[in-house]
């Protein structure tokens, strides 16, 4: 007989501890248990042979998760005129195999590392989850299980629907081996991801004013960074004639719109948190997860839509938070069509998204002399920034931006060629000013 190694464990007589072997086992490579023989293999055998074969099927079945027994052979083997009850593991294909007690933890998953059978590292349990589960991160089996879903419950009491085990399995949040998928969890109060808020003094994020984080399901932080942001959303009165008019800084619908978009479409592999700043003249959401390959932005303004959460856009629409897919953003745009010159700023990038929502009512009539001047938003923002300071730097420019250099000059420089701001000094010390406007004064458009 050879001695254990990593595909052969022996064991003088029948104990609960070989279950860790046979997880061990079926995370690894496979191996086989013989039962009747010392570790320096001694052949001490076994008298009751049946016995032996229910205890091994009812513990592998009761305390072995999830269900490894298809993969399981008993026999019987005779070595020096002795029975020997031999277990053949095979390498399981829904790995992790963990005792059911335990969970998905370290301390309830083994693999075999040489002769022995050892707890598996959070890195190797979430590697083995990826190697037999969906590439899709909201279908893959949750590492915690320890899963509540008050909030959730509530959400789908709310909308007359159903939040049970079957309901549970058809919108993917349980998997067919009874365990819960990260869907789950981003649905439970234990989700792991959450949204930042700050609110900034000014148009730049040099002051702080207030900040605050949102845990739990992510229809709990829609609902509060939906009220956080309700809070600083000004409503601005005007009387036209006899009647008054009430104006918010931001359409509500575009926020609404924004935050479903964050939450829906966002990377949730990543552990970043979703960002939410506020400044006098904007809200900026920034998501992990840019564009999903094979889509621009001009298809994502058109309303071309590929999910990259499909389970879990699901449940929004079934919850009707969300009417249709690929609206959003055009929901958004569609909000400041009476705001000329304000629609919002999308910006995408490899790993992010960013759109920006404009203060309606921080729209001012801006003159200057020459007729026909068409503003970007950017040269707006250097423009104002520029009243308020009397005069800038460059550097103010790549701050106020977080822009680089060569995009700070460029700006600078159309501004020059319109007239509208002039340049003091040379070499490190040029500053910019506003022009002097003359009274003939015509309106600047922008763009």
């Amino acid at each position: 007989m050879q001695l254990e190694n990593q595909s052969v464990e022996y064991k003088r007589e029948y104990t609960d501890e070989i279950k860790k072997t046979v997880i061990a086992f079926a995370n690894t490579t496979g191996g086989k248990i013989y039962i009747g023989i010392s570790n320096d293999l001694s052949v001490l055998g076994v008298d009751d042979v049946d016995n032996v074969f229910l205890k091994c099927t009812n513990m592998i079945r009761d305390t072995i998760k999830p269900d490894i027994t298809m993969f399981i052979d008993y026999q019987v083997e005779t070595i020096e005129n002795k029975n020997i009850v031999v277990i053949a593991v095979q390498r399981g294909t829904m790995r992790p195999y963990y005792i059911g007690s335990k969970g998905i933890r370290p301390e309830g998953i083994f693999i075999r590392q040489g002769a022995s059978s050892v707890p598996a590292s959070e890195t190797l349990i979430i590697k083995m989850i990826k190697e037999t589960s969906s590439d899709e991160y909201e279908e893959l089996r949750s590492i915690n299980q320890d899963l509540t879903f008050d909030f959730c419950k509530k959400e789908f009491d709310q909308a007359n629907l159903k939040f049970l085990k079957e309901q549970m399995i058809s919108l993917n949040l349980l998997g067919i081996d009874g365990l819960y998928s990260n869907l789950a969890l981003l649905l439970s109060e234990q989700c792991v991801h959450t949204i930042k808020a700050a609110v900034f003094e000014g148009e730049s994020k040099a002051i702080f004013k207030d900040r605050i984080e949102f845990t739990g399901s992510l229809f709990k932080q829609l609902y509060d960074a939906f009220e956080f942001i309700g809070k600083h959303n000004r409503n601005r009165a005007e009387i036209h004639g006899l009647k008054r008019v009430d104006n918010y800084d931001y359409p509500q619908i575009a926020i609404r719109e924004a935050l479903l978009n964050a939450l829906v479409h966002r990377d949730y592999s990543f552990s970043s948190s979703t960002l939410i700043s506020i400044f006098d003249n904007r809200i900026e959401i920034v998501t992990v997860g840019g564009l999903l390959r094979g889509i621009t932005k001009d298809d994502m303004l058109l309303g071309v839509s590929i999910l990259r959460n499909k389970n879990l856009a699901n449940v929004f629409y079934r919850l009707k938070l969300i009417e249709a897919y690929g609206t959003g953003i055009l929901k958004i745009m569609e909000s400041y069509d009476e705001y000329t010159n304000l629609e919002p700023s999308i910006k995408t990038s490899d790993n992010a998204f960013k759109i920006t929502l404009f203060n309606t009512n921080e729209i001012t009539e801006r003159k200057v002399i020459n007729d026909n001047v068409l503003l970007k938003k950017e040269e707006h923002e250097i423009i104002a920034f520029i009243e308020k300071r009397e005069n800038i730097v460059r550097k103010d420019v790549e701050e106020l931006l977080g822009i680089s250099k060569t995009m700070a000059n460029k700006y600078l420089k159309g501004l020059l060629d319109k007239n509208l701001i002039t340049k003091i000094g040379s070499g490190k010390f040029i500053v910019y000013t506003k022009k002097e406007i003359s009274s003939n004064k015509m309106k600047v458009k922008y763009f």
